[in-house]
């Protein structure tokens, strides 16, 4: 495969000038210029745009050894496109496919886990409260 062929597939798989040019081992400049040919915009530095609050959770949710799931931002929130919500409502939309009524909170003894099946809202935590007798 030519040089150009190559920057052309790369390019179209989205990757940086900066990035074909290591790999391939030409010039920026070339690869700047094929883009343009193209009419592909620059695309800019860093990971690309999540497609949707779920897909960032999925992203950035840490897994831990015991089988948790921990929101490295300390504030719970996941910023998106869409607006801001906090991490522990999506893994609930996730596992139970409905918006969550009120509080969003761990079921699984563990602060700060949002792993989908870890996760109750208010209706749900009442129930466990009549059923196992602990506070909601």
């Amino acid at each position: 495969m030519s040089n150009v062929a190559a920057i052309r597939e790369l390019l179209l798989a989205g990757h940086s000038n900066a990035g074909i040019a290591r790999q391939l081992n030409v010039a920026h400049l070339r690869v700047a210029a094929i883009r343009a040919e193209m009419g592909l915009p620059v695309r800019k530095p860093g990971s690309p745009a999540a497609a949707s609050p779920e897909d960032l959770f999925w992203r950035r949710a840490q897994p831990t050894d015991d089988g948790h799931l921990i929101w490295p931002n300390p504030s719970g929130d996941i910023r998106h496109v869409s607006g801001r919500t906090k991490a522990a409502r999506v893994a609930f939309r996730i596992r139970y496919r409905r918006e969550p009524v009120r509080n969003v909170l761990p079921d699984c003894g563990r602060d700060g886990c949002v792993h989908p099946d870890h996760v109750a809202d208010q209706p749900m935590r009442k129930t466990y409260a009549a059923i196992f007798g602990k506070a909601a």
